[in-house]
């Protein structure tokens, strides 16, 4: 296990892809030390701002305030990170493999574009969960991310595969041009949930305020929400009793885009 300890940070964000467990296995301390990062305009080293102590193995522990510390994890296949505070934007973009735990919240991006392994934010997230960078035809296509508090707007915009939790509310936009995936908020939506949504699913536990382009299509009891909700249980989601009975409003849409997605509203039984 490799700890960093934050020793100083500057005013500035300071861009940090190279904390991943790829570019740390096989390093000693001094070496790990010496990694690049960008702070503004200027290159330095990651000893700079970090006390760096441990073997170099899979796994990494970052202790402090890392909330202007970008890319940690980013495009990570392997190990895992343990962010023991908060952190910065694009927490874990790109990544195709291993685990990303944060005890805190998270910057805007945080598993961007995504390929695999497994994100659990504590804390609040920010804009743009597993979403497209702007102009990208797809956000993220495999894995999990879990949020136990709130996100911002565009969660899961593009999404085209993977799985989304929220465990608080989601701002706008929430779903928007997925072309797959699932996402599930079990708090307060915001407004166009699932705008231009072609296919995938929204699951949402309190009444979202649906668009015009949604068409009801019937009340159901899907089978696989049972599976869902107590895997995600096994996750270390905090599921009320209550949502594992019940049935789903399905509605279909979005009729403005290729109209085989869909979004189930829960009731109570």
């Amino acid at each position: 296990m490799t700890t960093l300890q934050l020793k100083d940070l500057p005013e500035v964000p300071l861009e940090a892809e190279s904390i991943s467990p790829d570019r740390f296995i096989g390093k000693t301390a001094d070496e790990i030390a010496a990694l690049p990062v960008n702070v503004g305009n200027r290159k330095a080293c990651l000893g700079e701002f970090f006390a760096v102590s441990g073997d170099g193995g899979p796994e990494i522990v970052l202790e402090g305030d890392l909330a202007r510390v970008k890319l940690i994890g980013a495009g990570m296949t392997q190990g895992q990170i343990h962010v023991r505070g908060n952190a910065g934007m694009h927490l874990g973009a790109g990544m195709r493999g291993g685990r990303i735990m944060v005890d805190g919240a998270v910057g805007d991006w945080a598993g961007a574009e995504m390929q695999g392994g497994h994100i659990h934010i504590r804390g609040n997230a920010g804009h743009c969960l597993g979403a497209g960078y702007r102009g990208s035809p797809k956000g993220m296509n495999r894995g999990v991310i879990i949020v136990d508090g709130d996100a911002g707007n565009e969660a899961g915009t593009a999404m085209r595969r993977g799985l989304i939790v929220i465990g608080g509310n989601s701002g706008d936009f929430t779903g928007a041009f997925m072309i797959a995936g699932t996402v599930v908020v079990f708090g307060e939506l915001g407004e166009r949930t699932g705008a231009a949504l072609k296919r995938g699913t929204v699951v949402a536990f309190k009444p979202p305020r649906l668009l015009p382009s949604y068409r009801y299509a019937c009340t159901y009891a899907p089978p696989f929400m049972g599976l869902l909700l107590r895997h995600l249980a096994g996750l270390g989601v905090a599921v009320p009793e209550a949502y594992l009975h019940g049935r789903y409003r399905r509605y279909s849409g979005d009729m403005t885009a290729l109209g085989k997605g869909e979004i189930l509203v829960w009731e109570a039984a």
